[in-house]
């Protein structure tokens, strides 16, 4: 009779992994005006005007404000994209673009 070997049991579980989240976060300054912030949350996140007024409103009362919740890699190529939008226009001694950082959902 032949020997009989015993088989681990494996559980597998099929349901996909999700991926961590992180938050963008913007910071406030005081080279930036209100309208600067709108149009830069417009143009990069898609966000409507009032979602925009809504944000840099958060950012100026509690110096700073969540943008966006989404994956690592999508946080960092949105902070990277506010690091490159450029100086306000609108305020003669503005240095640069905005501040911000990405940080993990807790």
């Amino acid at each position: 009779m032949g020997q009989q070997t015993a088989q681990p049991i494996v559980e597998t579980d099929n349901q996909p992994k999700q991926q961590p989240r992180y938050n963008v976060v913007l910071w406030n300054d005081e080279d930036h005006t209100f309208e600067y912030v709108i149009h830069m949350l417009k143009e990069l996140f898609g966000i409507k005007l009032e979602q925009g007024f809504k944000i840099a409103m958060r950012v100026d009362n509690n110096g700073r404000a969540i943008c966006l919740t989404t994956t690592l890699e999508h946080a960092e190529l949105k902070r990277d994209q506010i690091h490159a939008y450029g100086k306000d226009e609108l305020i003669a001694n503005c240095q640069g673009s905005m501040y911000a950082t990405i940080e993990p959902v807790e």
